[in-house]
């Protein structure tokens, strides 16, 4: 029997689940992407438009504080441009300070009062430029007044009066000022700003006469006589440089000056080896064959002739006074009744009604049994040999030597203190030696005279060296007849430079920054010489000081007197920091003399205590070059979305 399979017995096959899954995912992912490209482009598109509108706003912000800026500086430049550059200490620079301002103000407003481009300042936009503007929205500006620096006159400055002093004082403006500036960017984004202040315009004066320090001269002779057959020395010269009688330079070297150069002559000699030329410029020469002799000075900021002469001091009652009361104004010579009055010695015996040979006194008196100070300084009757040294921080100290006699007086200002010591012998005297202002009774520091009534025999510091004068120690050493010196004599720092390039780039002769400690040395001798006796082994010699031998002649040994000289062994260098003051030029005996001018005494009427001055009548004014600044007083964003 034949078997037939059953066909349909075999299984059917089962359709898959999963069939266009792929599909649908891929749609999903599809969507997905779809959607965070549409929130990339959303917050792209978001981000610009912040950018763009940050960008406007500061672009308008910088552009109204731009415009503030340079409107502000326009209104300087304009207010500067008002004086009348031609004034004096009667005719002020500016009479009428509103119509300035009414004028200036004017200008702004037409100037700024549409948008200019901050690329051209308030001139017509260039190519190129920056899309950002500015304007100004408002503003106002005033006239306040006008004040004098150093002198004295109501609010519109009529009828100044000024200090019978030379000295730089000026007119001053001032012109209180609102600005408010509109800025704007390329998208039409504004900013607002406002500035509030005064413009200050200040029209220096300086006056040419008053009282004067000789200590401001580098260099000072009084006595020159024109082509008298000997010549300045040649080399550099530091310090203003003054003669009331004409220099004459010869052809032994270079001649080169500083600072500026006056003589009361209205020519300068030139001695060449056959002739002596008077001319009034500021160079000559003289032909020898083919050949040509040259003497041409570097006034590196020039010179003056035919100018007023300079009166002298007439003596040294001043010095002599200043050690009594610290105030250094005598009318006539000093008496020995009021060196008994004021002075006593170390066994507190006062100083003879009869006079004396010697000693060493000081001004003080006995306060509830304290010795205290009373004057200036020290008072030493008598020829005398002076050591000047420092100890601690803050001593100074002055040995003074008379025959078998010494006495050694520290004045510590720090401390409050002056000790004299003398043999076995001690005083403590409460307080220092002051200097008092003549006017207001006021002290004005702690500054010392001492004052010789006779010669100074040996004059130095404690060594080659060695400092002689302490930081903060202002003295000037006055002798009635000649000072001798044997030695060093140094500040303890030193306030100038004394070689090319000590600082930087700089040369000798510079103000050295932190250097100035108030520390000063005066040396001055109205009847004598400064004579130079050196003792030191190499032949140098260094003197920080500012030296004076002058008085008016005809007043009691002037005559023949005045002038630096060397006694002693030739020196090999003789340096000076300070100054030279002389009635005469004499001969120093020295192969290199380096001066250098201490600037100090140049600035503020800062000079050693009491040293010899001069009044000269002040004369014209003479106008300097206008300025102005401006001060601000308010800043404010007015924008209200910045």
């Amino acid at each position: 029997m034949t078997r037939y399979k059953n066909l349909t017995s075999r299984a059917t096959p089962q359709k898959d689940s999963q069939h266009g899954a792929a599909l649908v995912t891929a749609l999903l992912l599809l969507l997905l992407l779809t959607g965070l490209g549409t929130v990339m482009v959303v917050s792209s598109n978001s981000d610009i438009l912040t950018n763009g509108y940050y960008r406007g706003s500061r672009g308008a912000f910088y552009g109204a504080d731009s415009g503030v800026n340079v409107v502000r500086q326009d209104m300087v430049n304009q207010l500067k441009a008002q004086p009348n550059p031609v004034y004096s200490q009667t005719q002020q620079a500016l009479p009428n300070g509103a119509a300035a301002a009414t004028a200036v103000q004017t200008y702004i407003q037409n100037t700024y009062g549409a948008y200019k481009s901050l690329t051209t300042q308030g001139a017509a936009a260039v190519a190129s430029s920056w899309p950002e503007s500015y304007k100004i929205s408002a503003m106002s500006l005033a006239y306040a007044g006008c004040q004098t620096i150093g002198g004295t006159a109501n609010s519109t400055c009529a009828n100044p009066q000024w200090p019978s002093a030379t000295g730089n004082y000026a007119y001053e403006y001032t012109f209180p000022y609102t600005l408010t500036a509109a800025g704007k960017s390329q998208t039409s984004t504004n900013a607002t700003i406002y500035d509030e202040g005064n413009i200050v315009v200040d029209a220096p004066i300086s006056f040419a006469g008053g009282k004067t320090s000789f200590a401001a001269w580098g260099m000072f002779i009084d006595q020159n006589q024109i082509c008298s057959g000997s010549t300045l020395v040649p080399g550099t010269i530091t310090g203003p440089v003054f003669t009331n009688g004409a220099w004459t330079f010869g052809t032994s070297g270079n001649y080169v000056f500083t600072d500026p150069v006056g003589s009361a002559s209205a020519q300068f000699g030139f001695q060449f080896s056959g002739n002596c030329d008077q001319l009034s410029t500021a160079s000559d020469s003289q032909k020898n064959g083919k050949n040509s002799t040259v003497i041409a000075p570097n006034f590196q900021q020039g010179y003056n002739l035919s100018q007023p002469k300079v009166p002298l001091p007439p003596n040294d009652y001043n010095q002599e006074q200043a050690v009594l009361d610290g105030k250094g104004v005598a009318n006539g010579a000093v008496t020995n009744s009021a060196l008994h009055n004021g002075l006593m010695n170390i066994n507190q015996s006062a100083y003879p009604s009869g006079g004396a040979s010697s000693g060493v006194y000081l001004p003080y008196t006995i306060q509830n049994g304290v010795p205290t100070f009373t004057g200036g300084g020290i008072y030493v009757q008598g020829n005398a040999g002076i050591t000047l040294s420092t100890t601690g921080q803050s001593g100074q100290v002055y040995t003074i030597t008379q025959g078998s006699t010494t006495t050694t007086i520290t004045v510590d200002p720090v401390a409050g203190t002056t000790t004299v010591v003398s043999g076995n012998k001690t005083l403590n005297i409460t307080g220092v030696p002051q200097q008092i202002d003549p006017t207001t009774n006021a002290p004005m520091g702690p500054d010392t005279m001492l004052y010789v009534n006779g010669s100074i025999t040996a004059l130095s510091g404690p060594g080659q060296g060695q400092p002689a004068i302490q930081d903060g120690s202002a003295v000037t050493v006055t002798a009635a007849s000649n000072v001798t010196i044997t030695g060093d004599i140094l500040y303890k720092t030193e306030p100038v430079t004394l070689t090319q390039n000590q600082i930087p780039n700089m040369p000798a002769d510079t103000l050295i920054p932190g250097n100035n400690n108030g520390q000063a040395l005066g040396i001055f001798t109205a009847n004598g010489d400064v004579q130079l006796a050196n003792t030191q082994s190499n032949g140098n010699l260094e003197i920080d000081a500012s030296l004076a031998t002058i008085c008016a002649t005809g007043t009691g040994g002037c005559t023949g007197n005045g002038g630096l000289i060397n006694n002693g062994n030739a020196i090999n260098t003789l340096t000076i920091v300070g100054g030279r003051i002389q009635n005469q030029i004499k001969n120093i005996n020295s192969t290199t003399r380096n001066v250098f001018f201490d600037k100090r005494y140049s600035q503020g009427g800062f000079a050693p205590p009491w040293f010899p001055s001069t009044t000269v009548n002040v004369g014209s004014a003479t106008a300097g070059t206008v300025t102005a600044r401006a001060v601000r007083k308010q800043w404010i964003n007015q924008t209200p979305y910045f």
